[in-house]
């Protein structure tokens, strides 16, 4: 060490040994452990594979090849594209009891899963609105009597899995064609309220001629109460003078319905 503080170390033959820079060091070190993680295969996650065979059989045999887990795994694969989705899948299943329950069921009610986030729940009512909206449009132009079963299944996916009462009015025109189709009321698990001039001033509005009243039983029984078969009464009798036609009144439950109509009780 000279005054200055410098090394003055010599090598053997007599001659200064040279200064080395220790970021050479380290950078020398970095680019083997780089290196390492390149030659290490990166090994595939045991779902890919099952993914990839899922997919296949859906398109070489279709849907009636798969099991209903497995059609929900196949859409949770692009909701979800870095988890294994079987599990999710089937305990959405156990949870709510079918696909047409899991569609239906509230955004926040399919965040209680474990892996479904707030994302993916409204990936799936998307997927359920859709659904709705394409059953829907199976009625447009059309005289609804004479399309029951379209009308049926429109109402059973739009309210059989709502966990409110809901009470939903399909106006016509004088060819029974659908004008417009609105839930008017929202109500308790049991229990809406309905008020028979409201049915009818908002039928006068839109120029309808005749009605159809749809309402759910959260409970999943469509058996009318005395309630739902005073109410009906009481519409058909306020309409009727105003040249309003009630065609029918029909309930819908998880696993079915119940038309008044049908029961003769109109």
């Amino acid at each position: 060490m000279d005054e200055n503080g410098d090394s003055d170390k010599k090598t053997p033959t007599g001659l200064e040994e040279p200064e080395i820079d220790e970021r050479l060091y380290f950078a020398e070190q970095n680019t083997k452990v780089i290196q390492q993680r390149k030659q290490t295969p990166v090994k595939a996650e045991h779902y890919h594979g099952h993914r990839d065979r899922l997919r296949q059989r859906f398109k070489t045999k279709g849907s009636e090849a798969l099991e209903d887990y497995e059609l929900l795994e196949l859409l949770l694969f692009r909701l979800i594209p870095r988890r294994d989705t079987k599990p999710i899948a089937k305990a959405l299943l156990e949870k709510f009891g079918s696909l047409a329950q899991v569609f239906g069921a509230p955004a926040a009610r399919l965040q209680e899963v474990k892996g479904i986030g707030e994302s993916v729940a409204y990936d799936l009512k998307l997927v359920s609105q859709i659904s709705q909206r394409m059953l829907k449009s199976e009625l447009r132009d059309k005289q609804l009597l004479s399309s029951w079963t379209a009308v049926i299944d429109y109402c059973h996916s739009a309210m059989a899995f709502e966990e409110r009462e809901q009470f939903r009015i399909l106006f016509l025109d004088k060819k029974n064609v659908l004008i417009a189709d609105e839930v008017q009321q929202t109500g308790t698990v049991d229990h809406t309220p309905v008020y028979p001039r409201e049915v009818v001033k908002r039928a006068l509005e839109l120029s309808a001629t005749a009605i159809i009243l749809v309402h759910n039983h959260p409970s999943g029984d469509p058996t009318p109460s005395r309630a739902d078969i005073d109410m009906t009464q009481l519409i058909m009798d306020t309409a009727k003078p105003l040249g309003i036609t009630l065609h029918d009144h029909i309930i819908i439950g998880k696993d079915g319905h119940v038309s008044f109509k049908g029961l003769k009780l109109i």
